[in-house]
């Protein structure tokens, strides 16, 4: 996991509470060395191990891909569990192109990068008429608003998902035109965005 302190939260929000303690955690995020991670071959010692995500899905865009990788270069049996997952929830909400997608994860967090970023899925979206679905940091969410909000076509529509299952939760799919109409701030939320030209 990312973060002890909402790991325990979770765990404890799913009936674990009083038995947090009982629990070994170990923290694996992007700051992980590879030694590190091939380290935690310890714990398989018989033991079962989970792996969880921060936002989204463990193992995807998220730094447990490096223990999953490990897992099977070692013979250890990986077993995924079906949870929600904010990619597809946000996809399946979108009204976008269901059919053809690929998930880009998060594109460069420099100003000039992201925007040649941007305008190169746009460029992609339209030639196989495939959504293109993109996650980013939270504190980073309005900038790469913005910056899709600048470059893609008028005609080109995007959706904007935030706390997906959540009392919260937004979700708005509309033309770039429409978007620079009335725009919003998505501020630090877990968001998904979706773009189809």
């Amino acid at each position: 996991m990312e973060e002890l302190r909402t790991a325990r939260r979770v765990l404890s929000r799913y009936g674990l509470r009083g038995h947090i303690d009982e629990l070994e955690f170990h923290v694996l995020n992007e700051h992980t060395s590879p030694q590190e991670v091939e380290a935690m071959l310890s714990l398989f010692d018989g033991q079962d191990v989970g792996l969880l995500s921060e936002a989204g899905l463990p193992a995807v865009a998220d730094p447990g891909a490096a223990l999953v990788a490990l897992c099977h270069r070692h013979g250890i049996q990986v077993v995924p569990l079906v949870g929600p997952s904010s990619l597809m929830l946000a996809l399946m909400a979108s009204g976008l192109n269901g059919q053809s997608f690929a998930f880009r994860g998060y594109i460069p967090a420099k100003t000039e990068e992201r925007r040649s970023a941007v305008k190169g899925l746009e460029k992609q979206s339209r030639s196989l008429s495939q959504s293109q679905i993109l996650i980013e940091t939270p504190y980073r969410n309005d900038a790469l608003l913005a910056d899709l909000l600048r470059e893609l076509a008028p005609e080109t529509r995007l959706c904007v998902a935030a706390d997906l299952t959540l009392p919260t939760q937004y979700i708005r799919t509309d033309t770039v035109a429409g978007w620079r109409k009335t725009p919003v701030t998505v501020g630090k939320r877990p968001c998904v965005f979706i773009l189809l030209a």
